[in-house]
């Protein structure tokens, strides 16, 4: 049985280091007790990424006096980590493009992806809880003015992303869904001078240029430990900056765009099942708001859930803190299977949906039978897709490949790996037939090959199996190894003879998506869905509305960055409060 000391001994002893509190009990303070505030602004923006740097450029423009606070000593977060690309149905440049992202149509996408159980299309609010869908509705009727928005002010210069995709843009990640009438196009990404697409690092750039040509204060390496709070409002926050307490009032109100809880090991423990590994978060999103918001009153909710993607075990167990996910599995002579040697997942859907996999509950043998996962590709795989991660592009294996020449070799040097990590994993080994079970799999996966046909998962029979497929991994063109002229680009049969190898794959995050529960002005609610008055939020740190469906590229953002302008929104209307 796995302890919780040995799971967070292999979840990255850095990454967990000096996080106990952040999980401890914090209780908000009286605004009464404090004798003098250090600062006063009427909106501090809490948090350094898209969030809640769209919340601060919308309120500057508004004419509010606004501060941001950064635990970290740069700003970016998640978001300068990530590609910069955010999904925003009916944005300016599909309708310039004549093409009608219906609002109904939408709403009934985003819906039956976000709440596929309660999804109803007879009913007014789509089988949803009225606040749910009230959320939706905000997210597809704000989306597009916020980067309306941005652009008019001069925050944020924007284009399509994607002109490689051809047709009308890169397709959603639901894009067969029926209900999806418009499945191409939506991304979004920050544009470079030239013209041509940014990344999240650029996005901040522009966001953070924009603030300080307003001469808003940008304080970095301050850490919001504590709500200030008066006759149930919020009205400060208590900081944390170079060994010393300051208190900084807020007249109007406090935006959290604070990211997850994806490198708080502890977090992840308590509420994720099962454990997930690693993330490509910024280390610095560890949940600090959720301890603040229960003391203020705040509903928590989607606690569970998160924006997914395998990750490289062996990787995340060195360090919890990747440097990226295995978002999708180079090569076309490869599969994926359990330690059953069984496959389980068409390897090519998105990274997020493909990773709860790894959930997966066997009631009968009570074990989470795909909790780790075993990338299996032959020597075409290793030498024509070379440098795509997370395959090496040394000519040498990367240091975490295991490698056989035959399957029985691969399996038993797969099983001596998994002997090293037994503390990590709770003693995974492969099944005793995992060695015929897999050479059972390669015959039929190359039967199924040979016809152009996946008959177990549909491997490439979508059109977003196929286009996203080179998008995260190109075949090289100085290679030997033939074009695959088979009837399905995304198969290929594996080699009759060795060499085989493995790489082994674990739950991770991008980041996690639950913690306080927002209605559809971005205000944070109590247990009875009130309001708590000056107290806002978006992004990663706030329980998502669209729980755990990742739309299309550019999912994550796409919300923070609406939700931010609709929390500045709503901020920049409250009533001046007495602290």
């Amino acid at each position: 049985m796995t302890t919780r000391r040995q799971v967070l001994k292999g979840a990255g002893a850095a990454a967990v280091a000096g996080l106990a509190g952040a999980s401890s009990a914090v209780q908000a303070r009286d605004a009464r007790e404090v004798t003098r505030f250090d600062h006063e602004t009427d909106i501090i923006c809490v948090g350094g990424g898209a969030a809640a740097l769209t919340a601060a450029a919308v309120a500057a423009h508004a004419g509010r006096n606004v501060t941001v606070l950064e635990k970290g000593p740069v700003l970016g977060g998640t978001t300068a980590r990530s590609g910069g690309v955010f999904w925003i149905p009916n944005h300016y440049l599909l309708r310039e493009k004549g093409i009608t992202d219906a609002r109904d149509d939408a709403l009934r996408y985003m819906c039956r992806y976000s709440f596929p159980e309660r999804y109803d299309p007879a009913s007014p609010t789509l089988g949803l809880a009225p606040a749910a869908f009230q959320q939706l509705e905000a997210f597809y009727d704000n989306g597009h003015v916020m980067v309306d928005h941005l652009r008019e002010i001069g925050a944020l210069e924007v284009r399509q992303f994607g002109d490689d995709f051809g047709g009308d843009g890169p397709l959603d990640y639901f894009s067969h869904m029926p209900e999806n009438k418009t499945p191409a196009g939506r991304p979004l990404v920050p544009a470079l001078r030239d013209g041509s697409g940014g990344n999240g690092f650029e996005m901040i750039s522009q966001l953070e240029g924009f603030l300080e040509a307003r001469d808003v204060p940008i304080l970095t390496e301050h850490a919001v430990k504590r709500m200030i709070m008066r006759d149930g409002a919020v009205v400060g926050v208590e900081v944390e900056h170079d060994g010393s307490v300051l208190n900084f009032r807020a007249k109007q109100a406090v935006i959290f765009g604070t990211g997850g809880y994806a490198n708080n090991a502890d977090m992840v423990l308590e509420h994720q099942q099962p454990f997930h590994y690693g993330t490509c978060a910024s280390v610095l999103a560890t949940g600090d708001l959720l301890p603040m918001a229960q003391a203020a009153g705040v509903s928590l909710g989607n606690m569970g859930s998160g924006w997914r993607t395998p990750v490289v075990f062996e990787e995340a167990v060195r360090n919890r803190a990747v440097a990226t996910g295995a978002f999708m599995q180079p090569g076309d002579s490869m599969f994926e299977v359990n330690k059953y040697g069984k496959r389980i997942v068409n390897e090519r859907r998105n990274y997020n949906d493909r990773t709860r996999v790894h959930q997966t509950f066997d009631p009968n043998l009570g074990e989470y039978p795909n909790l780790l996962t075993f990338y299996i590709y032959d020597q075409r795989t290793a030498e024509a897709w070379a440098g795509n991660y997370p395959l090496s592009g040394s000519g040498r294996d990367a240091w975490y490949t295991i490698r056989g020449d035959s399957l029985e070799e691969l399996t038993s040097n797969i099983q001596a790996r998994l002997e090293r990590y037994a503390e990590q994993t709770g003693g995974v080994r492969l099944a005793a037939d995992f060695a015929e079970q897999l050479a059972q799999t390669r015959e039929r996966f190359n039967t199924f090959a040979r016809k152009g046909r996946d008959e177990d998962f549909g491997r490439g029979d979508q059109d977003y199996d196929r286009q996203w497929m080179p998008f995260f991994a190109q075949k090289r063109e100085d290679t030997d190894w033939p074009d695959n002229d088979l009837p399905n680009p995304t198969m290929y049969p594996l080699r009759d003879e060795g060499p085989y190898f493995c790489i082994i794959l674990a739950p991770g995050f991008l980041d996690t998506n639950g913690g306080p529960v927002v209605n559809h002005e971005a205000r944070m609610v109590d247990g009875l869905g009130q309001p708590i008055p000056g107290l806002f939020g978006a992004g990663n740190c706030v329980a998502s509305p669209a729980r755990a469906a990742y739309y299309g590229a550019g999912g994550t953002l796409g919300l923070a960055m609406t939700y931010g302008y609709i929390a500045a929104q709503h901020a920049s209307r409250e009533p001046v409060r007495d602290a």
